[in-house]
């Protein structure tokens, strides 16, 4: 890991729909004057910038930056699907671990439209051919769309395997709106129940309601990220550390698996977490507080077991034994999550860091989990890459 790092500063817009956001230099904007604000810097003091999002022709991370300040520094555009922010955390964590720098932003924002995510380059080969190809091949399914095919499938597939029914599904999607309810920078406030979840229109019979699936949604984040030498020098604050933190990408068993929930990332997931708790000394029962990446209440179920959180099989009585929440084992998206709180793609890994950052300064005012002092975050891209990181209250 080299010197020690920390987050100094975090900044969030609210998220929003489309149609109802800001342009994204002015939110993207925003979330960094935040985050400079929340450390006590100016923007001068910044000597690289990694700045993230998935929409948008290149370099929009410069037309970002140069609202705040032009000051000739690097900045490095990011695309890694959605774990894009928790990518350009990634660099910017490395760049001050390795001490090429002392003070690195991190930047995601994202502009999306209505509907479900869809190819853009549509003249020229997918970077998604292969997952494509295995989700026909193992879901069918092929009138819907294709986040669906993946994420519904690997629902589908634990279900076959471990009995897993569409409640348990619905549940997670409950334990996220009351988590929601008490965040106000969140897109969905309204507290549902598990029989609102399963009530709403089906979108795949047995396996999904259209509430079980998160939203297409803009909105940005940021976070200075400091060595601590730094930190002294200017008087910044240093009570959260990041202890750990690696990216994982895809193996073989992706494809050779035929098993749709490694198709979209268990293995990836799996990976990351053993070298991340080898790397820190830590394990699963250590963390008190995680943000994991719920694009779909399927993916939330199934990240349970590759972090570690239960055993493979027990998430049904994971959540059944309310241990994903407050008062139980570990509390999971105490934000909100992907599904309350919203997904733009470029921004939710920083919004992720900005979740736990709070909860670890004890700052998360009625979201705080108790005595939180170790927080996980996990953040997962088709395509494929996973990043989590592993922070600590100092």
């Amino acid at each position: 890991m080299g010197q020690n790092v920390y987050v100094a500063g975090v900044g969030m817009t609210k998220f929003t729909k489309p149609g109802e956001h800001d342009p994204y230099p002015i939110s993207g904007s925003a979330a960094v004057r935040d985050a400079l604000a929340d450390a006590g810097i100016e923007y001068d003091a910044v000597q690289q910038a990694y700045a993230g999002y998935v929409y948008g022709d290149s370099t929009c991370g410069q037309k970002v930056l140069y609202e705040v300040g032009m000051t000739g520094i690097p900045v490095v555009n990011v695309n890694n699907n959605c774990s894009t922010g928790s990518s350009a955390l990634f660099l910017a964590r490395q760049a001050v671990a390795s001490g090429a720098v002392d003070c690195a932003l991190a930047l995601g924002f994202e502009t999306m439209q209505r509907g479900a995510l869809g190819n853009v380059w549509t003249d020229r080969p997918s970077p998604f051919d292969d997952f494509d190809a295995k989700t026909a091949e193992l879901v069918g399914q092929e009138e819907l769309p294709l986040a669906l095919r993946y994420f519904g499938g690997a629902g589908k597939a634990h279900m076959d395997k471990y009995g897993t029914e569409m409640r348990d599904f619905a549940r997670v999607r409950a334990k996220a709106s009351r988590h929601a309810v008490n965040n106000p920078l969140a897109l969905f406030r309204a507290e549902l129940t598990e029989a609102n979840v399963m009530d709403a229109p089906l979108i795949w019979p047995g396996v999904m309601t259209r509430l079980m699936a998160c939203p297409p949604t803009c909105g940005a984040a940021a976070a200075v990220i400091v060595s601590e030498s730094f930190a002294k020098k200017h008087g910044l604050r240093t009570d959260v550390r990041i202890a750990g933190q690696v990216m994982t990408t895809d193996t073989p068993s992706t494809f050779e698996s035929n098993d749709m929930m490694r198709v979209v990332g268990y293995d990836m997931t799996a990976a990351a977490a053993s070298q991340l708790y080898e790397q820190t000394g830590l394990g699963a029962e250590d963390m008190d507080v995680v943000e994991l990446h719920d694009c779909f209440a399927h993916n939330e179920l199934i990240t349970y077991e590759g972090l570690g959180l239960c055993p493979e099989g027990g998430a049904q009585k994971f959540i059944a034994d309310g241990d994903n929440t407050y008062g139980g084992k570990v509390v999971t998206n105490p934000s909100g999550g992907l599904l309350s709180k919203g997904h733009p793609l470029g921004a939710t890994g920083l919004a992720q860091c900005y979740e736990l950052t709070h909860q670890l300064r004890g700052t998360a005012q009625a979201r705080q989990v108790e005595g939180a002092r170790t927080a996980l975050q996990h953040n997962l891209g088709l395509g494929g890459a996973c990043v989590m990181t592993v922070y600590q209250a100092t």
